[in-house]
């Protein structure tokens, strides 16, 4: 199952898509990653699911990797006495902590720290940006709201903070249980919704204790402001647009796709774009010129891998919207200008060792028109390196660790294989060239170049670059 692209992609599972055999047609289609939504996923269907992506990984003998996506806090207001009032712009109207049901007047909002936070002056956006308040007076229980815009608001609709801080962490009770339920069943990596600071980290990975990678999915203004700090902490971030375009100005959210997406990649993390990408694909076979061209964006810009959320859980039409995806990601990929767009955006190598070497192998793969860049990898730091080269020819990342291999099928460009380790230089280099040909990456007679670590099995030790030839009698090192 080798892929003719190098964007990867992700999409969600749901009611349409559960079952073993859409699975497998989602990975046909294009999937390389499955997305389970812990906001709509119990532990036994969590199972299940994870059971199921397990079989088919092994049906096609594919590494697949599975990322389970923590709700995060879930912010609402309570009740109303007739479940919906109409409100007028430039009314008064308060939130407090009185539990009686609401009016026109008032309603009560079951979280003290957003009483205790929330500062005059600071909006307060009802229902996914649909009621704009603005807070005037605030006294730690109750904070007394002018109606900016909006007609309505109507029981447990969501509220959202663009100007307030609020002093919690992004992990709930809720997640803390969900987060040990999916590290149990050795899913690759969670997302961590709605993080504000790079403190929210620490506890998932006190949690995780390595056994997973953290994405943190930037969807709140104060994760804009501190997006370096977010990164350096993060295994890699998804651009969550849905939120982030309900805290943020609409127009402003295109350029902070393109700053997240940007910054990701100078850090060599991954970078995933999310999000309506092919929306009307929910109801409808084919998708709008727009969302077409909001997805070519996405693969324009290098991100790591683009996902569909409804498209795919929930849709009427989930495999025609991987295959549709799989489609435009191809097209835009031959497309004469991709390949310098994508390099214009390349940043400059770390001092280092692996950073040096993922640069040399790029530089002399695409003079010498090899075939491929053959890697090898334990712990996925060298893969992950190579990638953020963005080269033109294909890359294979060699793992003899499964889950490494799982991680690593997020990543931008990666041709994943589980293989043994080399028992020394000879069998690494062999190795290399016999799976380049048997994954149809080379043909006798081709050349490829390898990168690794010697002395071997030492993991962040990449110091080694060799080109070999693969001969029709034999495949030797030059």
């Amino acid at each position: 199952m080798r892929r003719s692209r190098k964007v990867k992609i992700l999409a969600t599972l749901g009611p349409a898509s559960s079952d073993e055999e859409m699975i497998g047609k989602l990975y046909q289609a294009g999937a390389d990653v499955f997305r389970i939504n812990m906001s709509h996923a119990d532990h036994d269907l969590m199972r299940t699911l994870v059971e199921r992506i397990r079989n088919v990984e092994a049906k096609y003998n594919r590494p697949i990797g599975i990322l389970a996506d923590l709700q995060g806090p879930k912010l609402r207001v309570g009740k109303f006495l007739d479940r919906k009032v109409e409100l007028e712009p430039g009314q008064t109207f308060t939130l407090d902590d009185n539990t009686a049901p609401g009016d026109t007047s008032r309603v009560h909002l079951p979280h003290p720290e957003i009483l205790q936070s929330v500062q005059p002056g600071h909006r307060l956006l009802i229902d996914d940006g649909r009621l704009q308040l603005r807070a005037e007076e605030c006294d730690g229980k109750s904070i007394r709201c002018e109606v900016v815009s909006g007609t309505a608001i109507s029981d447990r609709k969501g509220v959202s903070l663009p100007d307030t801080d609020l002093p919690v962490g992004a992990l709930t009770a809720k997640d803390r249980v969900d987060l040990d339920a999916v590290l149990e069943t050795g899913v690759d990596w969670v997302a961590l919704s709605f993080v504000q600071r790079p403190e929210d980290l620490a506890e998932v990975r006190k949690i995780a204790r390595g056994r997973a990678s953290i994405m943190s999915k930037i969807e709140k203004p104060q994760a804009v402001e501190r997006l370096a700090e977010i990164i350096e902490l993060s295994d890699a971030l998804m651009v969550a647009r849905g939120d982030l375009g309900v805290e943020m100005p609409l127009e402003a959210v295109p350029g902070i796709q393109k700053q997240i997406t940007r910054a990701a990649r100078r850090a060599g993390k991954p970078v995933v774009v999310a999000t309506q990408m092919l929306e009307s694909m929910i109801s409808a076979p084919v998708p709008t010129r727009a969302e077409v061209s909001d997805v070519a964006t996405a693969v324009f810009e290098g991100a790591d891998a683009i996902m569909l959320s409804a498209e795919s859980a929930a849709g009427d039409y989930p495999a025609e919207a991987v295959t549709t995806m799989n489609n435009i990601a191809e097209k835009v990929e031959l497309d004469p200008t991709y390949a310098g767009i994508v390099n214009a955006q390349r940043s400059e190598p770390e001092a280092t060792g692996a950073d040096a070497i993922s640069l040399a192998a790029r530089q002399i793969g695409e003079t010498l028109e090899l075939s491929a860049i053959i890697t090898y990898t334990s712990s996925g730091t060298t893969g992950l390196r190579a990638a953020r080269e963005r080269p033109q020819i294909p890359i294979i990342a060699l793992s003899p660790v499964p889950e490494t291999a799982r991680r690593l099928s997020l990543a931008w460009g990666l041709h994943c294989v589980v293989t043994e380790d080399a028992k020394d230089l000879d069998d690494m280099v062999n190795r290399a060239c016999n799976i380049a040909f048997r994954e149809e990456f080379a043909k006798a007679g081709d050349r490829v170049i390898i990168t690794a670590g010697v002395p071997l099995r030492t993991p962040g030790a990449t110091n080694m670059l060799r080109i070999a030839y693969l001969g029709t009698e034999g495949l030797t090192g030059l």
